[in-house]
């Protein structure tokens, strides 16, 4: 390929379920040999490339011979952990081809939760990039409950672009990209090629899980791609079976649907609050609130607080809603929630009155708070 066609030089690639199995019960190694080439020729021209896979539990029953078990965790957990080796092993197989070494991370949320694992996670995948080794990565569903959902690997593959400080991350689906309607509904449904701005009516564009064998949709995409534009990260979601898609994409060239990063991306420290650590509770605001922090960029103090919901500490990360729901704002409280619910509604003054002590009059203070 052509060096002066390169747009980027540091590039996350997930391949979902749907894509690896090409709507089959087992990993399509032809297909997967093709995804290979193409991250290698982008190797072999400098581009670094992360692999954020999915396919373990497929690759788990097919190995198994699609056992009947029970539709538990437990069931999801044993199949990932026989279908991890399973493909890894196809993944190291396939590089080795092309001379290429890989070398395997498996996360869950909790590393992602604590800053010191969070920067460990960073350092290791940085340590193989620049040994030209390809990191692939994966949820760790052999030990992980809460994470085997819906969307887990869109969100750990944006997450990894994060860590990584990727300036391109590209999601392969069964899909073109997204559309303003849904296609396998409507035939005259278009392709949105162009997106500045991520809202609740493009959400709601936004389909489920097609093949069964996955764990995400259109949805967790779209969150994906929220995340990672965020923080300056352009994002394309495309389809995996389009001709050279990881090549063109690279390249610049017209394919699926780009989403245009933020010209003012977040410090790192914000995004580790955005992509790492789960809300553990909530906090409802008055409208004065609301206004002061998405608008004014205000610290949030402990006067603008209707209700606390949830049991969360001090330096937990809480999300910051209105009275319907609607989260605003996500940030580390200074407050945990039994005191939280004692100051609520109160002015910053009294703080030290009601609980005998204090830790600053901003209850989540700004540099703590990413506005979504």
């Amino acid at each position: 390929m052509n060096l002066s066609e390169i747009s980027y030089r540091r590039v996350v690639v997930k391949l979902g379920t749907s894509v690896l199995t090409s709507g089959s019960r087992k990993l399509d190694k032809a297909h997967m040999v093709e995804l290979a080439r193409q991250m290698a020729c982008l190797m072999k021209a400098g581009v670094e490339v992360v692999l954020c896979t999915s396919g373990a539990i497929a690759a788990g029953k097919e190995h198994l011979g699609y056992p009947e078990l029970p539709d538990t965790i437990a069931s999801k957990q044993l199949l990932a952990a026989v279908g991890q080796s399973q493909l890894i092993l196809a993944w190291s197989q396939l590089f080795s081809i092309y001379g290429l070494h890989v070398g395997q991370l498996l996360l869950t949320r909790a590393d992602l939760h604590d800053r010191e694992r969070y920067l460990n996670a960073r350092d290791s995948l940085n340590a193989l990039l620049n040994n030209g080794i390809i990191p692939i990565i994966n949820e760790n569903d052999a030990v992980a409950t809460a994470e085997i959902k819906v969307g887990d690997n869109d969100n750990l593959s944006a997450r990894a672009a994060l860590l990584c400080d990727a300036d391109l991350l590209i999601l392969l689906t069964d899909q073109k990209g997204l559309f303003d309607a849904d296609p396998r509904k409507n035939p005259d449904a278009k392709l949105i090629t162009e997106v500045q701005n991520i809202d609740d009516s493009l959400r709601m564009l936004a389909g489920g899980a097609v093949s069964g064998l996955g764990t995400g949709g259109m949805a967790t995409k779209l969150e994906a791609a929220d995340i990672a534009r965020r923080a300056g990260i352009e994002v394309v979601i495309a389809s995996g079976h389009h001709k050279d898609v990881i090549q063109n994409v690279v390249c610049a060239k017209p394919v699926g649907t780009h989403f245009t990063a933020l010209e003012h991306p977040l410090e790192s420290r914000k995004q580790w609050i955005l992509a790492g650590p789960k809300a553990r509770g909530q906090v409802v605001l008055d409208t004065g609130a609301i206004t002061a922090v998405t608008e004014k960029g205000r610290s949030l103090l402990s006067k603008g607080i209707t209700e606390v919901k949830g049991q969360f500490q001090r330096g937990d990360t809480i999300e910051l809603i209105d009275a319907k729901g609607k989260v605003y704002a996500k940030g580390m409280s200074r407050y945990g929630s039994v005191d939280m619910t004692k100051i609520a509604g109160k002015h910053s003054d009294s703080i030290e009155e009601v609980l005998g002590y204090d830790y600053g009059d901003a209850v989540v203070h700004r540099n703590d708070m990413v506005v979504l």
